[in-house]
């Protein structure tokens, strides 16, 4: 199986308090890290959906999960989705969104998500249809290639990037993910090349969540989510750029302020220096979560937070 390192994992663990009986779902079960650590502290009969929208992802995470036996039911679809796909009879203790794309997607050059591996430029979660990264640079107008890159990637260089990439293709249509990278890094001035990541790496952003549709009704899928948690039950969303955060940030607090939960994270919980070392994608990982409301007998039953109730 493909290397894969769940990010913050004793960090979610501690805010959703898995336990044996209770149910939980992974709306975005990848490779099937977080869902083993909370199907294992919540032995021998806590339960767990996991959801994902990349068959290849569920075929590895079903073997992963296998020694779990009927303890866990594996579904292939999208979180934005939940409503069709799980019945809000069924009521969760926990829910997890581990958002953006998985180390299946990177490490594979075949999925063509990285500038670091020669591969077809995809960048598809959903192999099964649906436009990949090369059908858009190779389309858009410049005008929209710029504004789809400065919108998802916060690129600042996106005009002159959306140029470059228009030159380009009236030589040759741009196919590999290595091209890609190396237009869009002679794009920007070498001096303005950000420090600690690819000068391309906001541009691939960008493409991805525009392929992947990654952003488009996280809001309302978060907070459909919420309905399917059992009073006091929790939901985690971990995000990696500030998009993706700034949507969970502002949904929970939207959900807070009326009194459908209460925020468990003052601030985001991010990751330690050992995890990052170990780990180096888990840099601009961000934890977020809350608590449905409880019933008035169960709110004073619940344990304590460990990282404090927000103001």
């Amino acid at each position: 199986m493909i290397g894969h390192a769940p990010v913050l994992r004793a960090e979610v663990l501690a805010l959703l308090q898995p336990r044996p009986g209770g149910r939980y779902l992974d709306a975005t079960v990848g490779l099937g890290g977080h869902a083993e650590a909370i199907l294992q502290a919540s032995e021998p009969t806590g339960t767990l959906l996991g959801i994902d929208r990349d068959g290849e992802a569920l075929i590895l995470a079903a073997e992963r999960l296998a020694p779990f036996g009927p303890r866990v039911r594996l579904c292939l679809g999208r979180h934005e989705a939940l409503a069709e796909l799980v019945s809000a009879e069924e009521g969760f203790d926990g829910i997890l969104f581990d958002l953006g794309a998985s180390s299946l997607h990177l490490d594979s050059a075949a999925r063509g998500f990285s500038f670091g591996r020669e591969g077809p430029l995809d960048m598809r979660m959903d192999q099964s249809g649906g436009d990949t990264a090369a059908d858009l640079v190779n389309r858009h107008p410049e005008r929209e290639l710029a504004d789809l890159i400065f919108r998802w990637g916060e690129e600042r260089w996106s005009r002159k990037i959306a140029r470059a990439i228009v030159e380009a293709r009236r030589q040759a249509p741009i196919r590999t993910t290595t091209a890609l990278a190396d237009i869009a890094a002679r794009a920007i001035p070498r001096g303005a090349w950000p420090r600690h990541i690819h000068p391309a790496t906001r541009t691939f952003q960008a493409l991805r969540i525009a392929v992947n549709e990654e952003l488009t009704g996280l809001g309302p899928a978060l907070e459909g989510a919420v309905d399917l948690l059992r009073p006091g039950g929790r939901i985690a969303a971990i995000s990696f750029h500030s998009l993706e955060d700034r949507i969970v940030k502002q949904t929970w607090r939207q959900l807070a302020a009326s009194e459908r939960g209460r925020i468990l994270t003052k601030r985001p919980v991010t990751p330690g220096e050992a995890e990052i070392a170990a780990n180096p994608r888990a840099r601009s990982a961000k934890l977020r979560a809350m608590e449905r409301a409880p019933e008035a007998r169960d709110r004073s039953a619940r344990g304590g937070d460990s990282f404090g109730e927000a103001a």
